[in-house]
């Protein structure tokens, strides 16, 4: 029994190498006796004999693997940098395996008092070329390994990212499926759900009688509503119901529709007599149903803080020179520049009225509204739909009658900057003449290239270097004889009534403003008015009827 004994025991895996390596020798006495191996008996000798057996059959020698061991799967012992270096010098380290790009190394180093090999792991700072040329001075085998890349990180930390939004998702499915919505299946966010939609608004008493302006519009949406209603009427004949309806294409009323806008937005208001929705039908050229209906309720306000309980023309007035020209301003002092303001607003409405196609003059004020320290007003005959040449011209004399005023009354040394808005305006007109309406010497050509008037700064500045040269000087002499014959018209204005326009600045600079009824038969008494703006009604008529 002894000799089993003895071959069961001395093969059982009682500690690995590596600890061993770790700890000084030591001697096991044979002869010694612990309690264990008191207590053995028959049954734990074969339970031991058989563990011999097995474990000889698992630790059955492997063939060498072709790469070393990663350090992550080593169970070597660590070593500092410094201690591997005194073992470089002495010519101990026998082996050098470089793993994540030089930073870690697995060194097999010769010791001497085990008489052995032993396997280390150092961390090193870096790869330092006096390292390697160290090693390989000292004769030392090594080699780089590249980096083992561990799926398993890689699959935890995907799974990480995706925990919370699958957990809301899930949340999300869990609740839309507890709930009982008809029309499609119950998906988060309305997937696979009928996007149409059909919504039953609060009745709001509002009717197509009481839209008004834009009778093109209003057609197409009563049919629309019509379509909608009797379906099998126009079925009958094959037409389909429409998908959508596209209202962008609505554009400004015209006079007669900004007359039925107004009524609708004056019926809950009290107007006086004197209010004639006609006359302000005449005065908001350009307005759309917003301005018209802000219009009103600004009338309104300006009465109620005035103390009325009616709205009166002057309410009106107010409130279109607050939208169209802003805000008014400090009232200016008696001195030089209201006098020049005065004869630079009388000016414009001289050139204007003795110009034969020129709107007549509405009012003449000296009450500063946004940047303008005076102002000057015309009453459109119709709305602009058709605009002649002869009543363009007419604009940039009236325009140019402010600067002709300043350089025939005061001197040309004394013209102001007052007329830097007046003169952009003509120019304007006077270059859209000769580009684009064909009404100059050069003739009935339209010489503006749609890519010019393009929002994309490429497409103008290839539109531009398109033109020859010569038609740009052509274009550029056409608009500035344009302006020159304009600007002799409104010097000869001036010069043939002065006493006229001395007479006029008087009545404006004790009153500051001047209505068109007001200022038409003083200008009458010194000249003749063209025909064109005697024949019009005066406005009070058209305020009374």
């Amino acid at each position: 029994m002894s000799p089993a004994l003895s071959l069961s025991i001395s093969n059982l895996p009682i500690s690995r190498s590596q600890d061993l390596s770790r700890d000084s020798p030591k001697t096991l006495n044979p002869s010694r006796k612990t309690p264990t191996d008191i207590k053995l008996t028959k049954r734990t000798l074969l339970n031991a004999a058989a563990l011999d057996v097995l474990g000889k059959t698992l630790t059955t020698p492997q063939p060498a693997k072709s790469e070393p061991e990663a350090p992550a799967e080593s169970s070597s012992s660590r070593m500092s940098y410094s201690r591997f270096l005194q073992y470089l010098d002495e010519g101990a380290v026998k082996k050098v395996d470089l793993f994540e790009n030089g930073s870690v190394a697995i060194a097999e180093i010769y010791n001497p008092a085990l008489d052995r090999i032993q396997r280390v792991k150092v961390q090193l700072p870096g790869l330092p070329q006096e390292l390697l040329r160290k090693m390989r001075d000292k004769n030392v085998d090594f080699a780089a390994h590249p980096i083992q890349m561990s799926m398993w990180p890689a699959i935890l930390d995907l799974l990480g990212n995706l925990a919370f939004p699958l957990i809301l998702l899930g949340s999300l499915l869990l609740s839309s499926s507890s709930r009982n919505v008809p029309g499609g299946p119950n998906l988060p966010f309305g997937l696979g759900r009928s996007k149409a939609k059909f919504q039953m608004e609060p009745n709001t008493g509002v009717t197509f009688d009481d839209v008004a302006g834009v009778d093109e519009a209003k057609q197409d949406f009563q049919e629309i509503v019509e379509f909608l209603k009797t379906p099998e009427k126009f079925a009958a004949v094959g037409a389909k119901i429409p998908k959508g309806v596209l209202l962008v294409t609505v554009g400004l009323p015209d006079i007669k529709g900004r007359e039925e806008i107004l009524k609708v937005h004056s019926n809950d208001k009290k107007l006086d007599k004197s209010v004639s929705l006609s006359v302000i039908a005449m005065r908001t050229p350009g307005f759309s149903g917003a301005d018209l209906a802000n219009l009103m309720n600004e009338a309104a306000i300006l009465a109620g803080r005035r103390g009325k309980d009616k709205i009166t023309a002057k309410e009106i007035d107010d409130s279109i020179d607050r939208i169209v020209a802003g805000m008014e301003g400090t009232k200016m002092t008696d001195g030089k520049n209201k006098i020049l303001v005065a004869y630079h607003e009388v000016g414009h409405a001289v050139c204007a009225s003795l110009t034969p196609g020129h709107d007549p003059v509405q009012k003449v004020t000296l009450i500063p509204r946004g940047q303008a320290r005076g102002l000057t007003w015309f009453i459109p005959k119709e709305d602009p739909t058709l605009i002649s040449k002869q009543q363009l011209f007419a604009r940039i004399v009236g325009g140019l009658g402010g600067r002709a005023a300043e350089e025939i009354i005061f001197g040309p040394t004394e013209i102001t900057t007052g007329a830097a808005g007046d003169l952009q305006q003509i120019t304007q007109i006077a270059r859209q003449m000769v580009t684009t309406y064909g009404m100059s010497e050069i003739g009935p050509w339209s010489l503006t290239d749609p890519a010019a008037q393009s929002g994309d700064v490429v497409l103008r500045m290839l539109a531009r270097n398109s033109m020859s040269e010569k038609l740009a000087e052509d274009i550029d002499e056409s608009v500035r004889n344009i302006i020159d014959k304009a600007y002799e018209v409104a010097k000869n204005h001036i010069r043939n009534n002065r006493a006229a326009i001395d007479k006029l600045v008087d009545v404006l600079l004790e009153k500051e403003t001047l209505t068109g009824d007001e200022f038409r038969p003083i200008l009458s008494e010194f000249t003749q008015i063209p025909d064109d703006k005697i024949a019009r009604p005066p406005i009070r008529e058209l305020i009374s009827a």
